[in-house]
């Protein structure tokens, strides 16, 4: 902690330094990566990355300060809320892949509100379905019939493969993971079901169980949950040997349960736990094994759905599967407080034995800006957009890693990407103070990430899927910069 320090106080006083002896744009939304540009240093305005041009400018913000908002946070929000930077950043408006602070500074957010900005802030077809909504109706609950409710999980319901017809609408994808997980114990009979270590599937007090890392657990009873060895590529003991990964979860049924299963969850690219892709040919061999022990197979594609992968609309399939159950949330609302539940109507059938409801699920304004999402999607060829744009972003980070002996892994697909930074390349040390540093120093330059693994030591860079080839130039230009400081 004392070198993580003293590294963050060293490049946060450059940056000042930097800064302070400067004139200010006359709009700041349309500068380059600072809102001022150096005046007594030429040699080095040229090496500073610019934001690529944006013709928006952002309303006047005459809001209560960033100090005064912390204030109040700290003082009557719960003190488990953390926050990003060191002195964090008070953003007060969104447009598209941008955000913009309280002086108008605009930043590329690159993390998209925890992944959860799919077609871009404030999208205008997007704003337009839910404040025209708004003006009819904005709640009844399913007691009463509503066209909208009908109409998202007909359009839902239309993406999905094989017999995955029946949705069940909640609020989040912490939600939709606690009723998978009753789903599938109820269909199966048996309470056991198996996760991956290091995934995360919620926070409330049953999912939290399926969660495997020890930053997000409280110590509770987890339930009769199993986590088995994770099929990670860049740090599993097996390497990329789906065989012996799939092995683990046939022992563990084999002498962790009665030999039957309720169930068994995943991410097919971890998110939270730094941007892990699965071992190719891991989710067929595991879902077979499941299913032979009287399990249902969950996939969790809250954070890699809706085309986000690029190659194919849901994450699973890039896996050759069919789970029996799918949950999702973030990116389906583009910022509202939706979440869904996809299955077959035989696993659909066991909720009906006694009164499932939810008060807000699917409401008409969620409903509204859930199916305008989903056409915007389509209108705009965000799939094959993030297939072409991740392409891009994933060759120039890797030219990057050939520079900078710090970057020990780059992955990904589409616009989800993971940047892991070690101290040693052989050993994969996490590069914790560094990856500190450099993260502060991104957010001075314009770029706003995310951060994820066990350690800390990743960077999540999973923006609006509206992110253009320039915006990742921007990225990539500005991690090159930081780096070179370190």
């Amino acid at each position: 902690m004392a070198l993580q320090r003293q590294l963050l106080k060293k490049a946060l006083g450059e940056a000042k330094t930097k800064i302070g002896g400067s004139r200010f744009c006359q709009r700041p939304s349309l500068c380059g990566s600072f809102s001022t540009v150096p005046s007594s240093a030429a040699d080095h305005e040229a090496a500073l990355p610019l934001l690529p041009p944006f013709d928006y400018e952002p309303k006047p913000y005459n809001g209560p300060r960033g100090d005064v908002v912390f204030q109040k946070r700290k003082k009557f929000l719960g003190p488990s809320l953390f926050h990003y930077y060191q002195n964090p950043l008070n953003i007060v408006e969104g447009k598209m892949q941008y955000l913009f602070d309280e002086n108008g500074r605009r930043y590329l957010d690159a993390f998209a509100g925890i992944v959860t900005v799919s077609c871009g802030h404030c999208h205008p077809e997007v704003l337009n379905a839910i404040m025209e909504q708004s003006k009819l109706l904005q709640h009844a609950t399913t007691i009463y019939l509503h066209h909208a409710i009908a109409d998202f999980a007909e359009a839902l319901a239309s993406k999905m493969p094989g017999n995955l017809k029946v949705v069940y609408f909640v609020n989040s994808g912490t939600e939709a993971n606690e009723l998978a997980m009753l789903m599938a114990r109820l269909y199966s009979g048996s309470l056991d079901m198996i996760s991956l270590r290091n995934a995360y599937h919620g926070g409330s007090s049953n999912t939290i169980g399926l969660t495997a890392l020890n930053t997000w657990k409280y110590p509770i009873p987890q339930g009769e949950i199993h986590h088995v060895v994770n099929p990670d590529p860049y740090h599993g003991i097996f390497g990329s040997d789906a065989k012996s990964y799939a092995k683990d979860v046939q022992d563990h049924i084999d002498y962790g349960t009665s030999g039957k299963v309720a169930g068994f969850i995943s991410e097919t690219i971890q998110g939270v736990g730094g941007a892990v892709e699965l071992v190719p040919g891991y989710l067929k061999l595991v879902y077979d094994i499941v299913r032979k022990a009287g399990g249902v197979c969950i996939a969790d594609e809250v954070q890699t759905g809706f085309g986000r992968t690029g190659s194919h609309y849901w994450g699973f399939e890039t896996q050759g599967v069919i789970p029996d159950i799918v949950t999702m949330a973030k990116g389906i609302g583009n910022g509202l407080p939706l979440g869904a539940v996809v299955t077959t109507p035989e696993i659909a059938s066991v909720l009906a034995q006694k009164i499932q409801f939810n008060t807000f699920g699917g409401n008409p304004v969620c409903s509204a800006g859930g199916l305008a999402v989903l056409r915007v999607i389509d209108k705009e060829k965000r799939q094959v957009h993030c297939a072409d744009v991740g392409s891009h972003l994933l060759g120039r980070l890797r030219d990057l890693q050939q520079r900078y002996e710090i970057i020990g892994d780059v992955r990904g697909r589409g616009l989800m990407v993971g940047i892991e930074l070690v101290t040693d390349r052989k050993e994969k040390t996490p590069a914790k103070a560094e990856t500190t540093v450099l993260f502060e120093k991104l957010r001075e330059l314009g770029v706003l990430v995310g951060k994820g693994g066990l350690h800390g030591n990743v960077f999540r860079i999973k923006p609006p899927m509206c992110f253009t080839k320039d915006d990742a130039d921007f990225l990539v230009d500005a991690l090159d910069y930081s780096m070179s400081k370190l």
